[in-house]
């Protein structure tokens, strides 16, 4: 009954908003499914209609695994109908998750944050009373301060990058801060050559309008010349049938240029956070930062800008010193 109900949301997304798809999916849940609901539906059934509310809020494909891996794994090893786990059941699963898996404290704060996300689903819903996640609280965890790329590591990479289009990419991430998902969705129709802007559709489907400088121009269209296919794509895989490029095919692509330079870490997002950076120390306003990376809230902004340590000296010596 679950996958019919979810062949009829998807079927609705299309003509109802995110609140309407949501007080049909209540509906039908509550009209379709044998009642008592709460007595029948499985750990198993409650993940699925989790899984489907963040389909319907937007969540990427992603994230639903990641959701979905993260759940799975707690419910197979406490082995206990959601309506029934405690607190104490959550609190010692995550002691035993970290101690297991040796990871960090940031590791086990992410399924932590993952689990509590489905319990408060469950309870707003009313499927349970409270979710045993309200008294475990964020873990504390050092906050390591996330290098950039260089100006000098910027060049490095373009000089010796011989793949006319990874080096598009590296441009359009560089000057616009995109997310990789953002890149691999582009299509050639969304890019305004003329403008030097592009829009892109982000988090919970929000389109928003970026824009690129004349070095990503230049190399874009340049790649663009050099393709015999008809993929509506802005980047395709390089051997035929030219397929739109995957977010694993440009992450491989730039760690493996990157090692080649013996260069630290390289990887997509932190051309989006070297880009906020630089912004940032060139002085564009916060909220302008904000509206280019697409972020909902100012708080997440100011995680990924990091301010200049010798601009900070600066600005010491010029009202301090």
């Amino acid at each position: 009954m679950e996958e019919k109900i979810t062949t009829i949301i998807n079927e609705m997304s299309e003509y109802l908003n995110v609140v309407q798809l949501k007080k049909l999916q209540q509906t039908l849940v509550r009209n379709l499914v044998k009642q008592p609901a709460h007595d029948r539906i499985d750990n198993s059934s409650y993940l699925t209609l989790f899984l489907n509310a963040k389909r319907i809020e937007g969540c990427t494909e992603r994230t639903i695994t990641y959701y979905k891996t993260t759940i799975e794994k707690m419910l197979l090893s406490i082995q206990t109908p959601v309506r029934k786990i405690s607190t104490e059941d959550m609190r010692y699963y995550l002691v035993d998750y970290q101690k297991h898996n040796g990871c960090s404290k940031a590791t086990v704060d992410n399924v932590r944050r993952n689990i509590s996300s489905f319990f408060t689903w469950l309870e707003e819903e009313d499927y349970i009373l409270k979710s045993p996640m309200r008294r475990i609280h964020k873990i504390k965890t050092k906050k390591q301060v996330k290098d950039t790329i260089s100006d000098e590591a910027i060049e490095l990479l373009r000089d010796n990058c011989n793949c006319i289009r990874d080096l598009a990419i590296i441009d359009l991430l560089y000057s616009t801060g995109i997310r990789i998902g953002e890149l691999v969705n582009l299509n050639i129709s969304d890019m305004n050559f003329e403008e030097r802007e592009c829009v892109v559709i982000g988090k919970g489907d929000k389109e928003r309008r970026v824009y690129f400088d004349a070095k990503s121009k230049i190399h874009i269209q340049n790649y663009l010349s050099s393709r015999s296919d008809n993929n509506p794509a802005l980047f395709v895989t390089l051997d035929s049938p030219h397929e739109r490029l995957k977010i694993s095919g440009v992450e491989i692509r730039l760690r493996k240029l990157g090692r080649k330079l013996h260069l630290n870490r390289i990887h997509p997002h932190k051309f989006r956070r070297t880009m906020a950076t630089r912004a940032i120390d060139k002085g564009m306003p916060i909220e302008q930062v904000q509206k280019i990376l697409g972020h909902s809230q100012i708080d997440t902004t100011m995680q990924y800008a990091i301010v200049n340590q010798s601009n900070v000296k600066s600005a010491h010596q010029k009202f301090i010193a």
